[in-house]
C-alpha cells in the first residue's frame, strides 16, 4: 500500500519510483520461528499480556509473538533492531537492493542469525491472503495507510499494531514505543531510541551550518513544472531536517496552518519566489532533470535555487532513510545524507 501523500504525478512520470519497503526470501521463511535463533536480546518481565492501543483499534497480546508480519515501511526494521525477525515484510521497491531489501536490513538480519522473510508487494492495496498464508500472531502496521475496514480484516487473522494518529504520519520514535510494547521489549526500544537520538546529535554536531537555517523538502513533476509541492511536518521527511538542527521554512507552516491532517502544500510556479527557505531538498533521476528545473524560467525564482543552497537527491539509497527513518536506516542518513545538506547550507550563509 502505497503512501497518499507521496508524489503521485512523479511516480508515473518516473522522477520518483513507489517508495515501500524490505529482502525477498523463500518458502523456509514460513517456517522459521520469528525470534531468530542468533537474538541476545529478552522480553521485559511481566511484559505479557498487553493491550496496545493504536487510531484503528486496540491488540492484546498474550505472549510473545513467534511470528510476526509486517506492513507499511519500517516495521521490519524496528522488529530486527529489537532481535525479532518478520516472518513476512513487504517488498523494498524504492532505495533498496537487489535482493528487493536494503543493505541495512540484511546486515541486522544476519547480524542476530535471522532469516529473510516472505517478501510480497503491497503495491496494489494490502496482501491479505499472503498474510493469512504466514500464519502470523502479530501484525505491525504502525507506519502504513491500511484502512479502517483493512484492520478490520487483518484483526481476524491477528492481533494488529496500527497508526497511533493518522496513516503515513508515525515518526520512527513512536514506531519503536509501539513496537516495542508489542513485542514486550519496551526496555530495549527505550535505549535503542536514547542512542539513535545520541548518534543523530553527534553527527550533526559535525556541522554546525546546519544549525538554524529553515529547510524545505519539494517535489516537482517534470511534465507540469506549473508548481512546486512541499512536505509538511507531520512527514517523516522535514521530522529528519528538524533533527538535524533545521527548521520549517515559514511559508510552508502558513500555507498548512489550520490543516493538520496535510502531508503536502503547493506553491504555483508564478509564486516560486514566496518559497524561501534557507536550503531546498527535491527529487531528481539525473542531472538533466535538475537542469530542467533549475532553468525553468518561474521556478528557477525559488530563492535556493538562485543561490544554489539545495539538494538535488538522486541517490535512492541515502534518500530513503529520510523517508522512512528507522534506528537502522537512519545511520545511512548521517553517512551519506547530511553531507550533501550541510553543503548546501553553507551556501546559504
Amino acid at each position: 500500500m502505497q503512501k497518499i501523500a507521496f508524489p503521485i504525478a512523479l511516480l508515473a512520470t518516473g522522477l520518483l519510483a513507489a517508495c515501500s519497503t524490505g529482502p525477498t526470501g523463500g518458502a523456509d521463511s514460513q517456517t522459521a520461528g520469528t525470534q531468530a535463533a542468533g537474538a541476545t536480546t529478552t522480553t521485559d518481565s511481566g511484559a505479557f499480556p498487553v493491550t496496545v492501543k493504536t487510531a484503528l483499534g486496540s491488540a492484546t497480546i498474550t505472549k510473545a509473538p513467534q511470528r510476526v508480519v509486517t506492513l507499511g515501511w519500517s516495521d521490519q526494521d524496528v522488529a530486527v533492531s529489537l532481535g525479532v525477525a518478520p516472518v513476512g515484510a513487504p517488498e523494498v521497491t524504492w532505495g533498496g537492493n537487489a535482493g528487493k531489501s536494503t543493505d541495512w536490513y540484511d546486515a541486522a538480519l544476519a547480524k542476530i542469525g535471522g532469516k529473510q522473510p516472505t517478501r510480497y508487494s503491497d503495491a496494489d492495496g494490502t496482501p491479505f491472503d499472503k498474510v493469512a498464508a504466514l500464519k502470523p500472531d502479530l501484525i505491525l502496521a504502525t507506519n502504513s495507510g491500511i484502512t479502517k475496514d483493512d484492520y478490520a480484516k487483518l484483526s481476524k487473522i491477528a492481533p494488529v499494531v496500527a497508526y497511533p494518529d493518522q496513516p503515513w504520519g508515525t515518526s520512527w520514535q513512536q514506531s519503536l514505543d509501539l513496537v516495542g510494547k508489542a513485542l514486550g521489549k519496551s526496555t530495549e526500544a527505550a535505549k535503542l531510541k536514547t542512542d539513535t537520538e545520541n548518534s543523530i546529535k553527534t553527527a550533526v554536531a559535525k556541522y554546525p551550518a546546519l544549525k538554524g537555517k529553515s529547510a524545505a523538502w519539494a517535489w516537482f513533476t517534470p511534465t507540469d513544472l506549473s508548481k512546486a509541492s512541499f512536505y509538511t511536518s507531520i512527514d517523516n521527511r522535514p521530522r529528519m531536517l528538524e533533527a538535524f538542527g533545521m527548521t520549517t521554512p515559514s511559508f510552508v507552516t502558513k500555507l498548512s496552518a489550520g490543516k493538520p491532517n496535510l502531508f503536502s502544500v503547493d506553491v504555483s510556479a508564478e509564486n516560486a519566489s514566496t518559497a524561501d527557505a534557507d536550503v531546498l531538498v527535491f527529487y531528481v533521476d539525473n542531472a538533466a532533470q535538475t537542469k530542467q528545473i533549475t532553468g525553468n524560467a518561474l521556478l528557477s525564482k525559488i530563492p535556493a535555487l538562485q543561490r544554489g543552497s539545495y539538494v538535488a537527491s538522486s541517490d535512492n539509497v541515502a534518500a530513503m532513510p529520510m523517508s522512512s527513518p528507522t534506528p537502522l536506516s537512519i545511520p545511512t542518513a548521517l553517512e551519506k545524507f547530511l553531507p550533501q545538506l550541510a553543503a548546501a547550507a553553507a551556501k546559504a550563509q
